[in-house]
């Protein structure tokens, strides 16, 4: 697991102001990825998996657009720049592409192979996304009478048309790791990918916080005493008196929801108003199950900042690297939210993007 990472308290309580926000506050676990050398045995975001050597590997048939990136090019990148933080002094290891990444890139390079995209009408191999152990995250809900505990998540590293800027065939996978014993190693992975839809290896420092509804899931007469200036003005002063003409603002960027990846808690809206989320299996209202996000703050959520990262004088917070560091890309800067059915979590899951 990754060092420590602590949310900042938040400005001020917000069920002091408004009673009503008390009962439904849910608990949520930010993961913090940043970027390591995750083992198939830890919880990770874009790390190898603890896969069966005898499961077959989830593909994804769907109709594909061309990669931008070489995927072997990519994961020497990863490896140059993991090697680099594990060697702050300079002197580290240089890898080398792997004889079987040469052989992916020869052929890539070949002006023939290159011009031909056959290789799209093909299933395409996911890729991890993350890897989560409820030893970590105790608040992730396995299917019952499974004995499972431990979550997968891959999806398809590629565009698909007509739809573009969402991963698409994302998979859900919950297993026992007691009951994995042979190994799976080298797993197939595309050649090309959308370089946006590749984490970079990440290790993970879980903190669980309490978050509270997005403004458009309240009651209209929450969210108009939310908007009411007047019932804010006092606390906002102590607060941040810069947000005090802006109550709804400063409800939705620094009091509700955590940007970031995270699993649980509350889903944020903004790309689109709340729409209805329910099991297509048996009508179950659907519940935030993971997060991937394009950033983990932005500059009007500085608040969410973790407390090692204000207080380390070397790093430059307005660094979109630091405030990205799985390098996801989602849209415009956007995350991808999935959820699961409470009622019964092996139910089919569902995603949207926000």
């Amino acid at each position: 697991m990754n060092a420590i990472r602590t949310t900042p308290p938040r400005p001020l309580d917000v069920t002091a102001i408004f009673p009503r926000l008390a009962p439904l506050a849910r608990p949520a676990m930010r993961l913090h990825p940043r970027p390591g050398v995750p083992s198939v045995y830890e919880s990770s975001a874009g790390g190898p998996l603890l896969w069966p050597a005898d499961e077959p590997w989830p593909h994804c048939d769907k109709t594909h657009q061309g990669g931008e990136e070489a995927l072997a090019r990519l994961r020497l990148e990863q490896r140059i720049r993991a090697n680099k933080a594990m060697y702050p002094d300079g002197d580290h290891p240089v890898p080398q592409h792997t004889p079987e990444e040469q052989v992916v890139l020869d052929r890539l390079h070949s002006e023939e192979t290159w011009l031909d995209d056959s290789w799209l009408d093909a299933p395409v191999a996911l890729l991890p996304v993350a890897q989560l152990y409820m030893r970590d995250i105790p608040i992730l809900r396995p299917p019952v009478q499974t004995g499972a505990d431990l979550l997968q998540v891959l999806w398809c590293p590629l565009e698909h048309f007509p739809e573009q800027h969402m991963p698409k065939t994302v998979a859900v996978i919950w297993r026992s790791a007691a009951a994995v014993t042979d190994i799976l190693v080298t797993p197939p992975e595309a050649p090309v990918v959308t370089k946006g839809y590749v984490p970079e290896p990440c290790v993970l420092a879980p903190e669980q916080i309490t978050e509270y509804p997005n403004l458009m899931e309240l009651s209209k007469d929450l969210q108009n005493q939310i908007r009411d200036g007047s019932i804010w003005q006092a606390k906002i002063a102590a607060a941040d008196s810069s947000y005090a003409p802006y109550p709804e603002s400063f409800y939705h960027d620094h009091l509700s929801v955590a940007p970031g990846w995270k699993v649980g808690g509350w889903p944020q809206w903004g790309y689109t108003d709340p729409v209805p989320r329910d099991c297509s299996t048996c009508g179950t209202p659907m519940e935030p199950l993971l997060s991937v996000d394009s950033c983990e703050w932005d500059s009007s959520t500085t608040s969410w900042i973790p407390d090692e990262e204000k207080t380390d004088a070397s790093l430059n917070l307005c660094d979109p690297d630091l405030a990205n560091p799985a390098a996801i890309q989602i849209a415009d800067n956007h995350k991808l939210q999935i959820y699961f059915c409470p009622a019964a979590p092996g139910h089919p899951h569902m995603e949207l993007m926000q």
